[in-house]
């Protein structure tokens, strides 16, 4: 059903997405990890209509319409949302101390990884590009010891995943790694196949290969396409 306003489901969830956005890929693979009914409306980023300002003056996606009609922005606040809502989805633990340390590695990630794909996408100087370069690989180092150290931690249960099985911060966080995919094509990077990312390899080639990732994961032709409006050379 819809309203002259905005498109949306009466008395359901309506989350307001783009397929190419990783953001949006979050909600999307939180409500399928949930197994919630939900309808997607996929917004054109390029063309966006004209009633998406009354879903989200930001003009971002995603967006959620829940049931009583909350609007609800911010890919990492639906999806919290989504796991508080349903916690009979087991998305998030119930010990506090266990989601206070993937909470950290969701900054983590948020912080070493995600800002320095884009800065070496964008950079066309070469020493600006080496610079950057290491500054990723520092940050996946860490991001490799992090997750060394969880598969040591009981809820990590060996891994490779966070809490050994496919679960919130594969959620939140998979997309990204998808990332990888646009770097190697336009700047020639490759995580290091050593020790010091060993635990990062594994997570990422466990996530690559999961059903649940490659649902929602573009082919890399049309993520390469979409990310080469942020080469800076190309």
């Amino acid at each position: 059903m819809s309203t002259p306003d905005y498109p949306y489901v009466e008395g359901g969830y309506t989350l307001y997405s783009n397929e190419l956005c990783p953001y949006a890929q979050r909600a999307l693979r939180a409500f399928d990890a949930a197994n919630v009914e939900h309808k997607v409306e996929q917004i054109d980023l390029k063309n966006k209509p004209s009633w998406y300002h009354l879903v989200n003056p930001q003009l971002k996606v995603p967006a959620l319409r829940t049931p009583d009609g909350t609007i609800l922005i911010e890919s990492l606040v639906i999806a919290e949302f989504i796991a508080d809502e349903f916690p009979e989805s087991n998305l998030l633990s119930s010990n506090a101390t266990e989601r206070a340390q993937l909470r950290l590695f969701i900054e983590l990630f948020g912080t070493r990884f995600n800002p320095l794909v884009y800065r070496l996408l964008m950079t066309a100087d070469v020493d600006e590009q080496e610079k950057h370069t290491q500054a990723l690989l520092g940050g996946l180092e860490d991001i490799s010891k992090e997750l060394e150290r969880q598969s040591k931690r009981k809820s990590g249960k060996g891994g490779p995943f966070w809490y050994g099985k496919w679960g919130y911060a594969e959620i939140t966080l998979s997309s990204f790694v998808g990332l990888l995919v646009p770097l190697a094509r336009f700047r020639s990077f490759a995580v290091p196949e050593t020790d010091a990312f060993a635990a990062f390899n594994n997570w990422r080639h466990a996530i690559l290969q999961a059903p649940e990732f490659t649902k929602f994961k573009p082919d890399d032709n049309t993520i390469n396409d979409a990310y080469k409006k942020f080469v800076a050379d190309v």
